[in-house]
Parts: C-alpha cells; sequence; structure tokens
C-alpha cells in the first residue's frame, strides 16, 4: 500500500509558565548540532538571552548559531513572519528543517493553532507537530492555583516538561507530576533535564503527521502505551507515578476529561451531528478533541484533531492494521461536566443522526464547525 509522506514543515509550540526555564531550554536546543536544524521564532531576541558564544552571524531579523540553527524575532503579524522564513528557506537563503515557536508567558496557543490552519499558504505547507509546555516544580502548584489560563496551557499540551526538579523536594515533584497527570491524561510527562540530554524528546508528537506508525498515533491518544517512568531522583530518567489522588484547586475543576472507544464502525451522519453539535454548542470551552475514527463502508480510517470551533484537516491513516477497529475519541473542556460530555458520546452510540441536538438542553448554539 501506498503511503503518502508527510512534506509540510513541523512547527512545534514552546510554552510555558513564567519563570520555567524557556529560554535556558531553547539555548539548549539552539546549540545541540543533533537536533537538527532549527528556526526559533521569538517576540524578541533580548527576551530570550542567546549565547553569544554560539552566535555565528545576525542581521536584523535572524540570528545564525554555530550549530547551524537560527532564531528569528517576529515582526508584526506571526504569519507574515513565518511566510518570510518559509520563502527564505525555498529560496535556499535560510536553511531549517522545523520551526519552534515560543510564546510569551502564559499565553494561550490556541490563536497560534487557528493561525496554521486558516492562512492557506501555512496550511499548505506547515503542519503543527505538537504543544510543550514548561512547568517548574517550585512555583507549579502555585502558579496552577492561581492562574486559569496555567490551568488550560497544561491541560492542553501534548509533552509537559517540569523544571528545576534538583532544586524541589522530591514529594513536591512528585506532587506535581500526580496532578499534571489529571489535568492531562494523554499528555507525556518528562523533565527539562531529559530534554537537554535529547531536544529530539521535544519533536514529532502530533498524531496528525502523514504517514505516521500505529505506535506513535496511539502514544498521540493517550499515554496507556507507555510505560511507568522511574524516579528522576534514582536515575534521571523521569518520574514515578503517583498512586495518591491529586487535590484539585477549583481552576482544576473547571477542567474536565472524558474519552470513549468503539469497537462498531460510526455512521458518518452520527459523526458529523455530534461534531456539529458539541462545537456549536461548546465551541470556546473545547481546549481540545481528538480522535482514531473508524466509519462504516470506509476501510480506512482517519485521525482528527480540533480547538475550539477550528479543526485540521483530518488524515487518513493508510497503514492501520486492519485488525484493530476501534474508534478512539478524546476530549478536554472547560466548564463542562463528566456528565454532559458522556451524555454527548451517547449521540455517537446512536444508530441514526436525530434531527436537532438534544443532549445538551437549554444551550444555544453560538458556534458553528469549520469542518473540510
Amino acid at each position: 500500500m501506498i503511503v503518502m509522506a508527510e512534506t509540510r514543515l513541523p512547527i512545534t509550540l514552546l510554552t510555558g509558565f513564567l519563570g520555567a526555564g524557556k529560554s535556558t531550554l531553547l539555548n539548549a536546543v539552539l546549540s545541540d548540532n543533533c537536533a537538527g536544524k532549527i528556526a526559533v521564532v521569538v517576540n524578541e531576541f533580548g527576551e530570550v538571552g542567546l549565547d553569544h558564544d554560539l552566535i555565528e552571524a545576525t542581521d536584523e531579523e535572524v540570528v545564525l548559531m554555530s550549530s547551524g540553527c537560527l532564531c528569528c524575532s517576529i515582526r508584526g503579524d506571526l504569519s507574515d513572519t513565518l511566510a518570510g522564513l518559509m520563502e527564505r528557506r525555498e529560496s535556499g537563503s535560510l536553511d531549517f528543517d522545523r520551526i519552534v515557536i515560543e510564546t510569551t508567558g502564559l499565553a494561550d496557543p490556541a490563536p497560534i493553532r487557528q493561525t496554521l490552519i486558516v492562512d492557506p499558504y501555512l496550511a499548505r505547507n506547515t503542519m503543527l507537530d505538537g504543544v510543550v509546555t514548561l512547568v517548574d516544580a517550585i512555583n507549579g502548584q502555585a502558579t496552577l492555583d492561581a492562574q486559569f489560563e496555567a490551568v488550560s496551557q497544561a491541560a492542553t499540551a501534548d509533552l509537559l516538561l517540569i523544571s528545576k526538579t534538583d532544586l524541589a523536594h522530591r514529594r513536591d515533584v512528585k506532587a506535581l507530576h500526580t496532578r499534571l497527570e489529571a489535568l492531562n491524561p494523554s499528555a507525556k510527562i518528562l523533565t527539562t533535564r531529559e530534554a537537554k540530554q535529547s531536544p529530539a524528546l521535544l519533536f514529532g508528537l502530533s498524531g496528525m503527521r502523514r504517514g505516521s506508525e500505529t505506535e506513535n498515533v496511539l502514544a498521540w491518544m493517550t499515554r496507556e502505551t507507555r510505560a511507568p517512568m522511574a524516579d528522576p531522583l534514582a536515575n534521571l530518567s523521569g518520574l514515578s507515578q503517583s498512586t495518591s489522588k491529586p487535590t484539585l484547586s477549583p481552576h482544576d475543576a473547571r477542567i474536565e476529561t472524558a474519552s470513549m472507544q468503539l469497537e462498531a464502525p460510526l455512521d458518518d451522519r452520527v459523526f458529523d451531528h455530534w461534531l456539529d453539535t458539541l462545537v456549536a454548542v461548546k465551541g470556546p470551552d473545547l481546549l481540545r478533541v481528538k480522535g482514531i475514527v473508524f466509519l462504516k463502508d470506509i476501510p480506512t480510517p482517519f485521525v482528527f484533531h480540533g480547538v475550539q470551533h477550528i479543526f485540521d484537516p483530518p488524515v487518513p491513516l493508510n497503514n492501520w492494521p486492519k485488525d484493530d477497529t476501534t474508534t478512539r475519541i478524546v476530549v478536554i473542556a472547560r466548564d463542562m461536566t463528566s456528565k454532559e460530555l458522556e451524555r454527548s458520546f451517547d449521540m455517537l452510540r446512536a444508530t441514526k443522526a436525530p434531527p436537532q441536538p438534544d443532549v445538551f438542553p437549554g444551550w444555544q448554539k453560538t458556534e458553528q464547525k469549520n469542518w473540510p
């Protein structure tokens, strides 16, 4: 079977709490020759604190590092900055294999996601390869308690990196790990020490890549396929998983994650109706919706992903195992109860779509889904 290769340039979003160590991580990535040639997009060069010993050349917009990586500051609109980088790459004046966009503080990554999908040029030539969020072990719990934006940022990440584990008590690190795991069950959780030692861990996170291997898509959907991580103070390889239940703050309680699996293929009208209804009544509160879907009379499953009312074009999984026909869907939402999410999943268990949405009584349609 011919599998379409991914030709779009991968883009990684690097988010993180204030003081979590994004600049330190960026410098480690920029100085690592094994990470490939990376273009890092930042708001201002001065905010990153580039290691001047590694700077080889610079102009008004781009700093070239001796590792072959480059750093670019945003000039005006993000779309224009990215398009300008891509055009210089196509002309041969710049050489890079991927882009990392650093967001400021607790900025919501959703607008950047939407830019990559809505802008026609970027949608054709780039793809979001993953969202990486840094949480520092010293102040992470307090930030999550005080800032709902921090909770949302953690809940929508593909990879959560805990920084400053060497400065925090082991008990506090494990408690933070447990809390993050409860907020975002499908995210991988590592330490920044691991990421600095192997920057490649930051990349290849998305299950939306064309031609992705089965295990990569499943890992993107859920952490259940990964082995438990070891104690970081024992061998620095990760964080041991706590068996205690985390204490949730009021901010945490606003985030609800629900997942479902269906063995039988779905009717396409039922799936469309479910997604239309979910987005119409709760679009602004959908932090993340993703899944692997099998439809009746269509032999090839597809993977889909969306934030709020904006969805990536679905990607067919041409090399999916023939003996696996399980539909898997994960929804992360704010201000939505688990019962409401489960009621929405009941729509997918229906044999045919009802004429009117009726699982969220009293709610009015406020958004329309942008679904290809």
